[in-house]
């Protein structure tokens, strides 16, 4: 199987996956992860194929909605890949993405690292920011059942993993605690370069949040 065959195979697999999934980690977050990955990965040396495929499989099953398993996913991606003509090494590669592409609140800690993760995991970050990661956040809020904004319930920039996988905050608090901190996490050039826009977006956006609250 070709490249190209193995990209529309693994197209259809995702779309099935994820058919009922909630909205902010559907098909379609999936498709924009996959083209800003291609996007950014047109100026960088890297291997098309394992970028296409991180990218495609890198929410194919988010710990989020696994009650925190956070090896369902590559579980679920490698047992996918197992019915592929892909090499082990190629497979072992995207696994590896998929492992450590997550923010997981600031604390990822690995040995792994390639271009192929920077690209894959700028492009996720880029869908967390701007005029749509301000849409996928409340969406997951209310998802969640969480308030817009409590001005007595302050952000909580100091917190370990396990609490930010649990936290229960208002949405406008995960500005400051993920969303804002994005920027300056990007690997890539191409990915600093695209989120330096959605950043400022979001900086309005608060802006005018504040405004409005306070009447």
């Amino acid at each position: 199987m070709n490249s190209q065959n193995l990209i529309k195979e693994t197209i259809s697999f995702v779309k099935n996956k994820l058919k009922n999934a909630e909205s902010g980690h559907d098909w379609f977050h999936i498709e924009r992860v996959w083209k800003n990955s291609q996007k950014i990965a047109e100026t960088e040396n890297c291997n098309r194929l394992i970028v296409e495929m991180a990218a495609l499989l890198h929410d194919i099953a988010d710990s989020k909605f696994h009650n925190g398993n956070e090896e369902i996913g590559p579980e679920t991606a490698m047992n996918y890949m197992n019915s592929l003509n892909l090499d082990k090494d190629s497979k072992l590669h995207i696994v590896n993405i998929i492992r450590n592409i997550s923010f997981k609140g600031g604390h990822r800690h690995s040995d792994f690292n390639s271009i192929e993760l920077q690209i894959v995991q700028d492009a996720d970050r880029l869908d967390a920011i701007g005029a749509i990661g301000i849409a996928r956040a409340f969406n997951y809020g209310g998802y969640k059942n969480r308030t817009l904004y409590d001005p007595d319930i302050k952000p909580d920039m100091n917190m370990s993993k396990e609490a930010y996988k649990n936290s229960s905050a208002p949405t406008i608090n995960h500005f400051y605690e993920k969303l804002l901190l994005l920027k300056d996490l990007m690997n890539t050039e191409g990915g600093k370069k695209l989120a330096a826009e959605r950043h400022l977006f979001m900086e309005q956006f608060l802006v005018q949040f504040y405004k409005e609250w306070n009447g």
